[in-house]
C-alpha cells in the first residue's frame, strides 16, 4: 500500500465528519441509521414554535375605500371581519373620505379621522387607518403580511388603474400587491350604467386573477331594511375570502307554486 493511499484512508473519517456537520446527522444517520436525537428534537421544537406563533398571530385584511358611493358596505365589512378575528388595514382615498363622511357618521377634522360613530371601541382597536396618499406605508410592499385585499366600494378610476397596472395611491398599490403576490383580491364596483371601457376593465382585471363582484344585492332573503341589503353584499365578500359569518342571507330554496 502506497503512502498516498494510506493518507487517503486516514483522511476518510475527517470527510465523513464534515458531511455529518453539513447535513446535520451522524455517520450512522447517513448510512440509514437513527437520526441524532438532540438535534432533531431541537429543530422540531423550533418548527412547532414557529407554527404556533403563525396560528396565534391575527390575520390582516387590507380594506380599500374609494370615492364610489357605497361606504356603508365598507363599514359593515370591517365590523364583521374584526368579529371573525381579523385585523384591518384600512386605506381611504381623498374622494373616499368625502363619500364616507357624507354617507356615514365618520368625520375627518384637519385630516384626523373620527371613526367612533362607525364602530365600538373593541372593533376600533383592531383597525389601522392610513390615507391613500401615503405610498410608503407597509401595505405598499409584498412583504406586508396580509391574507387578502378588498376594495369596497371600488370606483371606475381605481378599477381602470388596477386593470392597467397603475399605482397612483396606496389603494391601487395594495390591490396590485395582492395580484402580484397571488393573494385574493376582491373588487366591488358600485357604478351604473357602465361604459364598454368599464366592462373591458372588469374583464381584464378578472383575467388577472381578481374577483370582480359588483354591488348587486339580491332579494330572496326578503330584506326589510337597507342594512339587510348591505349585509347581502358583505356576506358575499366574506364568503369569497373564506371568512366565517352569521349573516342571514342564504337562499332557502323556492317553494313550489
Amino acid at each position: 500500500m502506497s503512502k498516498r493511499n494510506s493518507a487517503r484512508q486516514k483522511k476518510a473519517p475527517d470527510r465523513a465528519e464534515r458531511e455529518e456537520r453539513l447535513r446535520g446527522g451522524s455517520p450512522e444517520t447517513l448510512r440509514g441509521g437513527s437520526p441524532d436525537p438532540p438535534r432533531d428534537k431541537h429543530c422540531a421544537a423550533g418548527q412547532e414554535t414557529r407554527r404556533a406563533m403563525s396560528r396565534n398571530r391575527p390575520r390582516t385584511l387590507v380594506v380599500g375605500v374609494t370615492g364610489a358611493s357605497g361606504a356603508p358596505y365598507a363599514v359593515r365589512l370591517v365590523e364583521r371581519a374584526v368579529r371573525a378575528g381579523r385585523r384591518i388595514e384600512l386605506i381611504i382615498t381623498a374622494a373616499g373620505r368625502l363619500v364616507l363622511a357624507d354617507e356615514t357618521p365618520a368625520r375627518f377634522i384637519a385630516g384626523v379621522p373620527d371613526f367612533s360613530g362607525l364602530w365600538p371601541a373593541d372593533v376600533l382597536a383592531k383597525v389601522t387607518y392610513t390615507p391613500a396618499e401615503e405610498l410608503a406605508a407597509p401595505p405598499a410592499s409584498g412583504s406586508f403580511d396580509a391574507e387578502a385585499a378588498v376594495i369596497l366600494p371600488c370606483s371606475m378610476n381605481t378599477l381602470a388603474a388596477l386593470a392597467h397596472g397603475f399605482s397612483a395611491n396606496l389603494v391601487q398599490r395594495a390591490g396590485a400587491v395582492a395580484l402580484k403576490e397571488g393573494r385574493p383580491l376582491v373588487v366591488v364596483p358600485r357604478e351604473m350604467p357602465m361604459t364598454p371601457i368599464d366592462l373591458e376593465n372588469m374583464a381584464r382585471l378578472a383575467a388577472a386573477g381578481a374577483i370582480v363582484m359588483p354591488a348587486a344585492p339580491a332579494f330572496y332573503h326578503h330584506p326589510r331594511s337597507v342594512a339587510d341589503l348591505v349585509d347581502f353584499v358583505v356576506a358575499k365578500v366574506l364568503d369569497h375570502l373564506g371568512i366565517e359569518h352569521n349573516l342571514a342571507v342564504r337562499w332557502p330554496g323556492c317553494e313550489k307554486v
